[in-house]
């Protein structure tokens, strides 16, 4: 506990209240958000046969499926609607390589900008030192930002995908009996796929956060001073220029008003002494 309170002490947690550590925790946020929602979604939906002999007929069959979507190993058991036999059908596609990639980069988002905000509050003399840190910071997050942009656009495609491949009405079209006019295919519930939208929405927002965050980190760097020539390392200090040494205009070989300044105060008969004298005004130049 000792440590843990002494590294508390000595944090500087105020740099939350800046938009570079503000912006982070926001980051931190919305990548739980997009993997969690896509990571533990699970879905279902319901299909009925109904075949000219009732007792053959099947009027709940239900197909569960979950991440990572892998759908072609999703099966259920249909009824053929002949001498009572069942055949068993799988779902068409896999999706999983889009789903994994956007919750793998979501988790890994997660533990960076974690690990960027222990930084900031801890180590931020470290991280500002020779602006070796922020370079880093920025690099990285130029490529999370790219990660994003990818991932969330790739399980958009998969995301849409996956809705094509669970819709009960197309998947009523690989059942053969439903091909015949006695028998009755319907369709009983959809999936819900709310959580899954939300992912996507999480994914582009996590982008917006991103390249947002370039900028912030991009003042950081020093490279923006560099390109302008103004940049100066934060351990060295240049003498001041010899125009900055201004000198008393007064002061030179020419004549002029020069008065003696000194203390003010009253003298011993308790006059008042101004402290300087007056002299007479000489010119340099006689007439």
């Amino acid at each position: 506990m000792d440590v843990v309170n002494q590294l508390v002490a000595q944090g500087q947690f105020t740099v939350v209240k800046t938009p570079l550590g503000f912006i982070k925790v926001l980051q931190w946020i919305f990548a739980i958000f997009a993997f969690s929602t896509c990571g533990s979604y699970s879905g279902m939906f319901r299909m009925s046969v109904e075949c000219e002999t009732r007792s053959e007929s099947d009027l709940a069959i239900e197909v569960q499926f979950e991440y990572p979507f892998r759908l072609h190993q999703v099966y259920f058991d249909a009824p053929t609607c002949k001498e009572g036999r069942t055949e068993r059908l799988f779902l068409v596609g896999d999706y999983s390589s889009s789903a994994e990639f956007f919750v793998t980069i979501g988790v890994f988002s997660f533990l960076y900008s974690m690990a960027a905000m222990s930084v900031y509050c801890f180590l931020l003399e470290k991280y500002k030192e020779n602006n070796k840190g922020a370079q880093i910071d920025f690099v990285v997050t130029a490529v999370f930002a790219f990660m994003w942009l990818v991932s969330s656009c790739a399980w958009a495609k998969g995301l849409s995908d996956v809705k094509t491949a669970t819709d009960p009405d197309k998947v009523i079209t690989l059942i053969a009996a439903c091909d015949e006019q006695a028998v009755r295919c319907l369709e009983k519930a959809e999936p819900r796929v709310s959580g899954l939208n939300t992912s996507v929405a999480f994914g582009f927002i996590n982008l917006i956060l991103w390249i947002g965050n370039l900028w912030f980190v991009f003042k950081e760097t020093g490279w923006m001073a560099a390109f302008s020539g103004t940049y100066m390392p934060s351990q060295e200090k240049q003498p001041a220029p010899d125009s900055f040494a201004q000198q008393d205009p007064y002061a030179g070989s020419q004549g002029g008003y020069q008065p003696d300044y000194g203390q003010q105060g009253y003298n011993e008969e308790g006059g008042y002494n101004q402290g300087y004298e007056q002299q007479p005004t000489s010119f340099s130049n006689q007439m």
